[in-house]
C-alpha cells in the first residue's frame, strides 16, 4: 500500500495536469453573493444537495470565482469533510442557438469520478421537452481505462433504456482538448450540430470533431423515477431555458478518485440566438 505522503504526491501531480496553469487568486469583484458576471452576464451560482449526482453544491468563494482576466473557475473541492461541486446556471434565458465555450485544462486526463458538463436545461419542460437538454461533456464515467472524455449528447440519453443513438464520443486526436479547446453546438429545430476545436481562435478553422444528430432518429422518452416524458427526437427550448456550466462528481459525495481539489477554467461563453 502506498504511504499517505506517496498518495497525496501524486494527486496533487494529477491536479497539476488538470488545471493547465496555476490556480489563480479568486478576483470577488466579479461576485455579488450567489451571482457572478462572466462574459458579459449573471449567472446564479448553485446551492444546495441536489443533481447531477445528487451532490453538495455550495459555491465557496474559493471554489467558483472570476480570475483577474475574466475567467471563470470552477472547482470540485473539500471543505469540513464534505466533498462539494460546483456549477452556474445564466440568468438570461436562451433558446435556439449556437453556444460557444471556450476553456483551459486537460480535461483528457480529468478524474475518473468527475464530469465537466457544457449545456442546456429547463425546470419546466420535463413532460414535453425532457429538459430542454443538449449537452458538451468531459468524463470517464468511471472508468480508469477510458481514453476519450469528450462527448456530445441530446437528452433523454441514459434516464430509462440508454439509447446509444442520442451520444456521440469523438475518437480524434486527444492532445487537441489539452490546454486551451473551444466547443459549441447549433441547435434548431431539425438539426443539432456539435463542433470541437484546439485552441481558442477558431474563424474561418475546420473543426477538429463534430458531430449531427437529426428528425431521422427515433423519439425516445426520459424516465425519472415516477415520471415520464413524452417521446421526444429534438427537443424545444421552453420559456426559462437557460446555459449551465458545472464540474460534479458521478459517485456524489463519495468524491474523486484523487482526493485533491479539482479546477477548470472556463475562458468564455457565447450564446447567438437564431432569428
Amino acid at each position: 500500500m502506498k504511504s499517505n505522503h506517496t498518495l497525496y504526491l501524486l494527486g496533487a501531480l494529477f491536479m497539476m495536469s488538470f488545471a493547465s496553469c496555476e490556480q489563480s487568486e479568486p478576483n470577488f469583484t466579479g461576485r455579488d453573493g450567489n451571482v457572478l458576471t462572466f462574459s458579459g452576464m449573471k449567472w446564479d451560482i448553485k446551492t444546495g444537495f441536489n443533481g447531477p449526482g445528487p451532490n453538495y453544491f455550495k459555491g465557496h468563494p474559493n471554489d467558483i470565482f472570476i480570475d483577474d482576466n475574466g475567467y471563470l473557475h470552477l472547482s470540485v473541492n473539500e471543505r469540513e469533510g464534505t466533498w462539494n461541486c460546483t456549477e452556474v446556471v445564466s440568468q438570461d434565458t436562451m433558446g435556439y442557438g449556437k453556444y460557444v465555450w471556450t476553456i483551459e485544462g486537460n480535461v483528457v486526463n480529468i478524474d475518473r469520478n468527475i464530469v465537466l458538463g457544457l449545456f442546456t436545461w429547463d425546470n419546466n419542460t420535463f413532460q414535453e421537452q425532457a429538459n430542454s437538454e443538449v449537452d458538451i461533456e468531459f468524463a470517464k464515467w468511471g472508468d480508469p481505462d477510458e481514453e476519450y472524455t469528450l462527448q456530445y449528447g441530446v437528452q433523454p440519453i441514459a434516464f430509462g433504456p440508454y439509447n446509444e443513438e442520442r451520444v456521440f464520443k469523438p475518437l480524434e486526436d486527444n492532445n487537441n482538448w489539452i490546454g486551451v479547446s473551444t466547443h459549441a453546438f447549433t441547435w434548431t429545430d431539425t438539426l443539432i450540430t456539435w463542433e470541437s476545436w484546439s485552441g481558442s481562435n477558431i474563424d474561418g478553422k475546420l473543426p477538429n470533431a463534430s458531430w449531427t444528430f437529426d428528425l431521422s432518429n427515433p423519439a425516445k422518452r426520459k424516465f425519472e423515477g415516477q415520471n415520464v416524458s413524452d417521446p421526444i427526437i429534438i427537443p424545444a427550448p421552453g420559456s426559462t431555458t437557460n446555459a449551465r456550466m458545472n464540474l460534479w462528481l458521478v459517485n456524489g459525495p463519495e468524491g474523486p478518485f484523487v482526493p485533491v481539489r479539482h479546477e477548470v477554467i472556463i475562458r468564455s461563453f457565447e450564446y447567438t440566438p437564431i432569428q
